[in-house]
């Protein structure tokens, strides 16, 4: 082993970073246990507090909800792996390499779940923040990326979709699913987990065929600001998740 190697491999068994593996892992094993996995496929990445441009992922082939603390990887801003047991999917970090950089996201999360999905294939392109009371947490904060290019097989693709998110925590993108950042994986899960269940509302409210009833514009910032000021109950969530599962 390397010189360079050694104090990679010692970085990424130091407590700090064991702590940072399980709390990636538990968010992969709660998206799982919510409904917001999608085969062995997306990924959660962490990047080190050290900014030195290292991340944590999942690794390839395993399901989110047999992912423990060990399995997780540790790679560089191209997606090269510097530590783990498993291997890494090549492709996994052309969007989440230029969400860390450009973006300047520490936590990026990338799923195809199944209500905030739907709504990427509608002519709006994402949540209606005016309707529900989850969704007004997320007014101000969501960027729609309207054009779909394929499948994110390069880092200029990457690229493209971390420049559309304008500097926004969340981006619905166009006929693919969508891309849910924080600062801290317990904050970035709470939105995760809650803008798909306000998705499922909106889907539901839609499938009525009733007229929608929005809230006006001035209270659904009034809520916002509510919902951002206090994340005490984001960090409650995620230790009960911890408990749990």
């Amino acid at each position: 082993m390397t010189e360079r190697n050694a104090m990679h491999q010692q970085d990424f068994d130091s407590p700090a970073v064991a702590r940072l593996r399980e709390d990636l892992a538990l968010a992969l094993r709660a998206a799982a246990h919510h409904g917001l996995a999608e085969g062995v496929c997306n990924h959660f990445s962490l990047e080190l507090p050290d900014r030195s441009g290292r991340f944590l992922l999942n690794p390839r082939g395993l399901l989110w909800q047999e992912v423990r603390g060990d399995d997780i990887v540790m790679v560089d801003a191209h997606g090269r792996q510097l530590a783990g047991r498993h291997e890494v999917e090549p492709t996994a970090m052309f969007i989440h390499a230029a969400v860390h950089r450009i973006a300047r996201k520490a936590c990026v999360l990338h799923t195809h779940m199944p209500y905030a999905t739907a709504l990427t294939l509608t002519q709006d392109r994402g949540l209606d923040t005016t309707l529900s009371q989850n969704a007004m947490r997320f007014h101000g904060r969501i960027a729609i990326d309207r054009r779909y290019n394929g499948l994110a097989l390069d880092e200029r693709e990457g690229e493209r979709i971390a420049h559309a998110m304008e500097g926004r925590d969340i981006a619905f993108l166009a006929n693919h699913g969508v891309v849910v950042c924080g600062d801290r994986v317990d904050y970035a899960y709470d939105d995760l987990y809650y803008l798909e269940r306000a998705c499922l509302h909106q889907v539901l409210a839609q499938s009525t065929g009733r007229p929608l009833a929005p809230v006006a514009e001035g209270l659904v910032r009034d809520v916002a600001a509510q919902t951002q000021g206090e994340r005490l109950q984001s960090e409650l969530f995620f230790e009960a998740l911890r408990r749990v599962l």
